[in-house]
């Protein structure tokens, strides 16, 4: 299994319309996922490309289009992401200049688990 369909089988809900203009996606990674068997051994925890990657495909469902990530200009991984732990994603997209803005938050039981900010293109 590929990071992208590890985080496609993880997806329990969403994308859902928030009054914000946010959408919010969430994810359950279970412990059978293996992307837990060397990161780390003992101490299994999602790996923090997999929050990067998550944003870039909760993007991808909200616009229905395929994008590719230009630039991350911001990346903060505040804490661990178990196994079976629900990861809810809140999205807020924006247009400027012909790029597509990103800012996803990461949380888990409502504590902060990370951010991340990226710029995104239309794929061709």
């Amino acid at each position: 299994m590929n990071l992208q369909q590890s985080i496609t089988a993880a997806r329990v809900s969403g994308p859902q319309p928030e009054a914000d203009g946010s959408a919010v996606l969430e994810f359950r990674f279970p412990a059978s996922d293996p992307v837990f068997a060397g990161h780390f051994p003992n101490r299994p925890i999602l790996p923090g490309v997999f929050q990067l990657e998550m944003a870039h495909i909760a993007a991808e469902l909200v616009l229905n289009q395929k994008l590719v990530v230009r630039e991350i200009a911001k990346a903060r991984f505040q804490r661990p992401i178990l196994p079976d732990e629900t990861v809810r994603l809140q999205l807020k997209l924006s247009e400027k200049d012909g790029a597509i803005h990103a800012r996803a938050g990461f949380s888990v039981n409502g504590q902060t688990a990370g951010e991340t900010i990226m710029v995104l293109t239309k794929s061709c």
